[in-house]
């Protein structure tokens, strides 16, 4: 599974540790993703998604319509 949100394509970024000293060492920043169970009205089920949690507020904001576009367009693979 990649550590990718399924609705708004966020995944990991490359950055780097910089120690006391100021050497710098590779590292990856991960999103903050979290399985999420979302009832969507208009597919009269639930559907489970990784999401950021940014992701979830937007959905929690705006509604589950857009969600229930991706699935019908099979953008978002469901679980």
């Amino acid at each position: 599974m990649s550590r990718r949100c399924q609705v708004t394509g966020v995944g990991p970024t490359s950055g780097h540790n910089v120690s006391h000293a100021h050497n710098r060492t590779k590292r990856r920043f991960l999103p903050n993703l979290q399985k999420k169970r979302i009832w969507v009205q208009e597919l009269n089920r639930f559907v489970t998604l990784k999401l950021t949690t940014s992701a979830i507020k937007t959905i929690a904001k705006i509604g589950t319509s857009h969600v229930a576009k991706l699935v019908k367009d099979k953008k978002v693979k469901i679980r």
